[in-house]
């Protein structure tokens, strides 16, 4: 039997710019075809702060700048941020698949996940996106009913809420793709957020943090693995202080144990956890992996990364 599993990407596999995102997904083809090669059948979700904020600035200041034209909603952005890493992605994963003589299928799902219209995130925006903004340009966003922070010295930002997800939409063709063999890209950036009104889907002026996407994507096709690739080789508690700590092997229990105690980062290494938890308690067998992509295959073999079971 192959073992499934969603393959969280972050930052450092995408890179920023235009030219940065072309080098940076050769080299995360490389890790996503050693897993195809493991017998691996995935799904692959990935960050897109930095693309989705681009997007966001350039069509908010082209609207500007020609009266026949709007400012576009954040879904719209996330819709295009999914559909151009996507396009880089699944290219680059098809061209190292079959420099390896494997012929596989890559297709990217531009995917809708649903929010709760009630979620506590909503009266809270806390992500902070896009450009740097002048006070005259914070008091126009103002006035349009979106949220705006100010960084001293450095100008205006926009703020968005970040609700939790609450299922995914297209998650039956997900299925079908993965059972037919094929490597799916799906949910990029937390997915599009979208509200349910009777039989419409209207999108929200939110992100969705990308890993508890994620796990609801690792739940939705019955995965036996959840891997994460961030940063770090390793979770470290007690991070900066004497007592760090990086974390190997541990149990559900002390993941969260660790949650409890505050060692993790609300927008950082708070989420992979939550998302980990709460995917693994589904069903035993499962576990999850953190651990920076170029170690990937340590991480595997149990030589390195931090393991939930």
């Amino acid at each position: 039997m192959k073992k499934k599993a969603v393959v969280a990407l972050g930052h450092r596999a995408l890179g920023t710019t235009l030219p940065e995102q072309k080098v940076a997904v050769k080299n995360t083809a490389k890790a996503i075809a050693d897993l195809i090669e493991k017998g691996y059948q995935i799904v692959i979700t990935h960050s897109n702060a930095p693309q989705v904020g681009m997007i966001h600035m350039a069509m908010n200041e082209f609207g500007k700048h020609h009266d026949d034209y709007t400012a576009a909603p954040m879904s719209v952005c996330s819709a295009m941020s999914q559909g151009y890493i996507g396009y880089d992605l699944q290219n680059s994963i098809r061209q190292e698949l079959l420099n390896r003589g494997i012929f596989r299928t890559v297709s990217t799902i531009l995917t809708q996940v649903i929010v709760d219209p009630y979620d506590e995130a909503f009266y809270t925006p806390t992500k902070v996106l896009g450009r740097y903004m002048s006070e005259e340009d914070a008091m126009e966003e103002r006035k349009k009913g979106n949220y705006v922070v100010e960084e001293p010295g450095k100008g205006f930002r926009r703020v968005v809420s970040a609700p939790n997800p609450v299922s995914i939409v297209e998650i039956d063709a997900v299925k079908a793709l993965v059972d037919a063999g094929q490597i799916v890209i799906a949910a990029g950036g937390g997915g599009i957020p979208v509200l349910q009104q009777d039989h419409a889907l209207k999108g929200a002026s939110a992100v969705i943090e990308k890993d508890l996407a994620a796990g609801k994507l690792a739940e939705g096709i019955d995965a036996d693995e959840l891997i994460i690739l961030t940063s770090v080789e390793k979770v470290a508690i007690n991070r900066g202080k004497e007592n760090e700590e990086h974390l190997g092997e541990i149990t559900v229990e002390e993941a969260k144990k660790y949650m409890e105690e505050g060692h993790f980062g609300v927008y950082n290494m708070l989420p992979k956890f939550s998302a980990s938890v709460e995917f693994i308690e589904k069903r035993e067998g499962r576990q999850a992996l953190i651990t920076s992509f170029d170690k990937l295959s340590e991480g595997l073999e149990g030589k390195n990364g931090t393991i939930i079971k």
